[in-house]
């Protein structure tokens, strides 16, 4: 149980696996009036920096579970490294599912709606391990724009046009699963930039240290054509930005 080794090499040096900026996710914890001892539920937490960053500056305490054996491993350091080992705790485990054992002030998913199957089904999920007048928070990306053709779409990451929404859109949807949206932090062009272009240096340093491993033309290949994908379509197309919820 595991990611694919392609995930971690092209993210080896991110904290933050989403196109947020150290800078955003900071506001956004600001935004939520976090208390000290509010109780966190982060699904597929990554390296843990919501986490860890949050209970330094705000005392929250809390758990991430994430399906990375590396990125778990990063986040149980970086704990260390803020002194908040004490307050938050990461988990190595498949997140879809993962239902707390006691109900929390907050859950999140923020950039991996899959678990649930969606954004209806993260939702559905996170809700389960919410205390009623709880926050949920759900990152997803949305289209910028409309977008012209499935060819678009395709090189946007998406399967298909009608995978993602636009934001009015996809501030409806949340309405419409009974939700009230009362706060959101939207990636710009320079925090996707961060995100993305950082990656081809990932990528560019662990070829010249790995040649001959067997995933090296996979690498090669994704580092020949990704700056130019990126700055064509998704860069163009595709948001993405965290929502607050609240049941209604």
């Amino acid at each position: 149980m595991d990611l694919p080794r392609i995930f971690t090499i092209r993210e080896r040096s991110h904290r933050i696996h989403n196109p947020f900026t150290p800078d955003k996710l900071a506001t956004l914890g600001q935004a939520l009036h976090l208390e000290p001892g509010t109780r966190v539920l982060d699904l597929a937490s990554g390296s843990g920096e919501m986490l860890c960053t949050w209970a330094r500056d705000h005392r929250i305490t809390g758990i991430g579970v994430d399906i990375s054996t590396v990125f778990t491993e990063q986040a149980r350091l970086r704990a260390v490294e803020l002194g908040v080992a004490d307050q938050v705790t990461f988990v190595h485990s498949d997140a879809s599912g993962f239902v707390a054992d006691e109900v929390v002030d907050l859950a999140a998913c923020v950039g991996a709606t899959e678990i649930g199957g969606g954004v209806a089904g993260t939702a559905d999920l996170l809700n389960r391990s919410l205390r009623p007048g709880g926050l949920i928070l759900i990152g997803e990306p949305y289209w910028r724009r409309e977008v012209p053709d499935e060819e678009t779409a395709g090189a946007c990451g998406a399967g298909r046009k009608d995978d993602f929404l636009l934001l009015p859109e996809l501030i409806e949807q949340f309405g419409d699963l009974g939700f009230d949206v009362v706060e959101m932090m939207l990636a710009d062009q320079d925090s996707w930039d961060r995100y993305q272009a950082a990656q081809w240096l990932s990528l560019r340093r662990w070829l010249d240290e790995n040649p001959g491993d067997e995933l090296a033309p996979e690498v090669r290949a994704e580092l020949t054509t990704e700056p130019a994908r990126y700055t064509r379509y998704q860069r163009e197309y595709l948001g993405w930005g965290v929502f607050v919820l609240m049941v209604r």
